[in-house]
């Protein structure tokens, strides 16, 4: 996904680290750059705001339950065609 606009931190790369963003793993100055693109570009605002809210429903109604390996990669590979669906 792009917004076809320049920006310091492309769209391909905040989109990879958002959960790294909402999980607070990233340092200070990547979260920065993860701020000011969203600030700076609407349809990577949205997306961030769908991931949050999928990771905040999954909190709710799994609770501190591991999640399964084979789980895990097959919703990661779902989002990532998604994705792409979304970009062509």
């Amino acid at each position: 996904m792009s917004c076809g606009n320049h920006h310091d931190t492309p769209c391909s790369e905040v989109l990879d680290r958002v959960y790294s963003y909402l999980d607070g793993e990233l340092d200070d100055s990547g979260c920065a750059d993860i701020r000011q693109h969203l600030d700076e570009c609407h349809p990577c605002l949205e997306e961030y705001g769908l991931e949050k809210v999928v990771k905040q429903l999954v909190a709710k109604h799994c609770g501190c339950d591991p999640v399964p390996e084979d789980l895990r990669a097959k919703v990661m590979t779902r989002i990532e065609e998604v994705r792409i669906q979304l970009a062509d």
